[in-house]
């Protein structure tokens, strides 16, 4: 090995030895923190969604496919709707990490300053999801004598499908039945899942259905164009959102399902519960921050009801804004993520403070390094001097040819020490000293018993 070489290896050696327990402190920190913060999310996360063919399924497979662009696998669980939705949340065994809720749709929670605290929140309101009370035709002229559904009081006699068990309407639509004083008696409600509902409206089997779900559902689509099928005009739309804070007045203008067949032929006015995304406390961060941005990307444009940039809204909330939602809605998608890829950017988004705090400790310790690599270096000089010395002094006292011979293995050692070049005058020094005791030897007179 060239000697140039070998001597820089030794340099970078001693450094690394010298700086070890330094490197090794900042390594046990970075560890330390790393498990503290988590910064990394997990690979799978599992979102409730709703009924087939419904608003909430079509915008699952939407929040899959973007979640998968970073790696993140979206397991989507099929259900009735927002309440049982809720359900899965509050329940730790069921493996649900987000979830579609509709405002409104809890009964379990209660009200007010006192209430306690729920281990659930939102990530923010993503669309309206309007109640569709589509009704037959037929039906209407049959029991009230004309084409139009004017009042929900008129339902007294009606057979009207309310939503299956676990979905958010039957609760919803109690309340506004509750509100116009309607005794649920006089109504013959089902309550089947959404196709059958529709199944059952095509056939005449029930005069009419209700639905709470964003325009994109399927069966909303197909409903609005299917003849002899009507839908509900809330002329007291402003009074139910004054009733209900959850709710909002949204008109759905003439023509909107289509312009060529003027479908609605007039603006029909709705009521409309917010739908949002619900979390569990416990659901990582930064899973949070992507399931934040990807609503922005697939609720952010303009619709039936919303323009560009009202979705996803920070208002409209029934429960806490999730941290990392609120530095999303004030701040907007983290700096770095504009440059890095996400997994990188989270990571040192999420680490940047622990790297600060670990540097501040560091820096003070780091000073004492130098003075270290330092002593190392030049110990592996000095410690021959003390040999050096002891041989000195001996002359006069032992023989000279037993003086000589140690002096020999003392420079056949000193031979063999390798030193960086900023070092290489003490090496040199320890070498001429060597000399120097040499010469003395040869000319320090003989000891008593010993040989010239």
């Amino acid at each position: 090995m060239p000697k140039v070489l070998r001597y820089t290896l030794v340099s970078i050696r001693d450094l690394l030895v010298t700086a070890g327990p330094f490197l090794l402190i900042a390594l046990v920190l970075l560890t330390l923190a790393y498990f503290l913060l988590d910064p990394t999310p997990p690979r799978k996360v599992v979102l409730a969604t709703g009924a087939e063919q419904g608003a909430y399924a079509e915008f699952g497979k939407r929040y899959a496919a973007w979640l998968k662009l970073h790696d993140i696998q979206v397991e989507l669980r099929q259900t009735q709707g927002a309440a049982e939705n809720l359900a899965l949340l509050r329940d730790p065994a069921s493996g649900v990490d987000l979830a579609f809720v509709q405002g409104g749709a809890d009964d379990e929670r209660p009200s007010g300053e006192d209430a306690p605290k729920d281990d659930l929140v939102s990530l923010g309101s993503l669309f309206y999801e309007p109640v569709w009370l589509f009704y037959r035709e037929d039906s209407a002229q049959r029991l009230l004598k004309g084409p139009t559904l004017s009042s929900l009081n008129q339902l007294a006699g009606w057979k009207l499908n309310i939503g299956a068990p676990g979905s958010g309407v039957p609760n919803l639509m109690k309340k506004l039945l509750d509100a116009n004083r309607i005794d649920a008696g006089t109504i013959t409600l089902q309550q089947l899942p959404q196709t059958p509902a529709v199944v059952s409206l095509l056939g005449g089997e029930s005069d009419a259905l209700v639905f709470a779900s964003a325009p994109e559902s399927l069966m909303v689509q197909m409903l609005l164009q299917t003849p002899g099928i009507k839908l509900y005009d809330f002329a007291q739309a402003d009074a139910y959102s004054r009733r209900f804070p959850f709710m909002s007045p949204v008109p759905l203008p003439r023509g909107v399902v289509d312009l060529a067949s003027d479908v609605p032929p007039a603006d029909v006015h709705l009521v409309a519960p917010t739908a949002g995304l619900i979390a569990k406390r416990t659901t990582h961060p930064a899973l949070i921050q992507l399931f934040v941005q990807a609503a922005q990307s697939i609720h952010g444009e303009a619709g039936w009801f919303q323009r560009k940039g009202d979705f996803p809204s920070a208002k409209n909330t029934e429960w806490p804004l999730a941290k990392e939602a609120e530095r999303f809605y004030r701040n907007g998608p983290p700096l770095l993520q504009h440059y890095l890829p996400f997994w990188l950017a989270n990571l040192i988004d999420r680490m940047w403070v622990a790297l600060v705090s670990i540097i501040a400790i560091l820096i003070p310790l780091s000073r004492v390094v130098p003075p270290l690599y330092q002593f190392r270096i030049r110990s592996r000089i000095f410690r021959w001097y003390g040999q050096l010395r002891a041989v000195e002094n001996a002359h006069g006292e032992r023989p000279a040819d037993e003086l000589a011979k140690e002096l020999d293995a003392i420079e056949a050692r000193v031979e063999h020490v390798t030193v960086p070049l900023s070092y290489a005058d003490e090496l040199y020094a320890l070498r001429s000293h060597i000399a120097l005791v040499r010469r003395r030897l040869a000319t320090a007179p003989i000891a008593e018993g010993g040989q010239a």
